[in-house]
């Protein structure tokens, strides 16, 4: 059987994760590769409902460590009754956004302890990191153009740019520290450009399963 694989896909909102992964997943599947796509918060019935009240932009009211607490409780959920099983069967599973998304919003964008952070949601994905992890790179201020022309904005879309700027510099301060599994997709490009880039790394992903 076939090694499973978790690829995870990380960016700003407004990157084009959702158009990628979908393109991703085509491509795998074309090599005859089992894919699962999942969305983070979410995925699950019980996730959902988490979802529901973190992306609620009512709840402005919302701590900060209560946050951290329930998108780690969506990832447990997640990871015990879809992720770990999957691969378990050898299949490839793409999630938009994981653990990354929990370390640069809650912690470099909330200002909450990075390494408390990083325990809480090491123990909701049973210590398994991503396989691979592929940050399309916009930046904050190309982020806030397309949110502008998007549809209505949820509760962590609407915070104010400084916001997103710390959650932008988290993301590159983790591609350093995890240089071996966060790779930097330029997002500036045309939408095939970026697909391509994308492609080839999780193409060199399976080289290396299949050795």
């Amino acid at each position: 059987m076939k090694k499973g694989l978790l690829i995870s896909i990380e960016g700003l909102d407004g990157s084009g994760k959702t158009t990628q992964i979908e393109m991703l997943k085509k491509h795998l599947e074309n090599l005859g590769e089992k894919v699962i796509v999942l969305r983070e918060p979410g995925g699950t019935n019980i996730g959902e409902q988490i979802r529901t009240i973190l992306l609620d932009h009512k709840n402005t009211e919302m701590n900060d460590v209560a946050e951290m607490f329930l998108y780690a409780a969506s990832r447990a959920q997640l990871f015990s009754q879809i992720i770990k099983p999957n691969l378990e069967s050898g299949i490839i599973i793409i999630c938009d956004r994981f653990i990354d998304s929990s370390i640069v919003y809650q912690g470099y964008g909330r200002g909450l302890d990075v390494d408390d952070v990083i325990k809480a949601n090491l123990t909701a994905i049973q210590n398994r990191l991503p396989d691979i992890t592929l940050f399309i790179d916009i930046n904050a201020m190309t982020s806030l153009e397309r949110r502008m022309n998007a549809s209505k904005a949820d509760r962590l879309e609407r915070e104010a740019i400084q916001f997103h700027e710390r959650v932008y510099e988290g993301y590159i301060k983790l591609s350093k520290i995890f240089k071996d599994r966060i790779i930097i997709i330029n997002g500036e490009g045309k939408i095939k450009d970026i697909s391509n880039q994308m492609i080839k790394e999780v193409d060199n992903l399976l080289k290396r399963r299949n050795i």
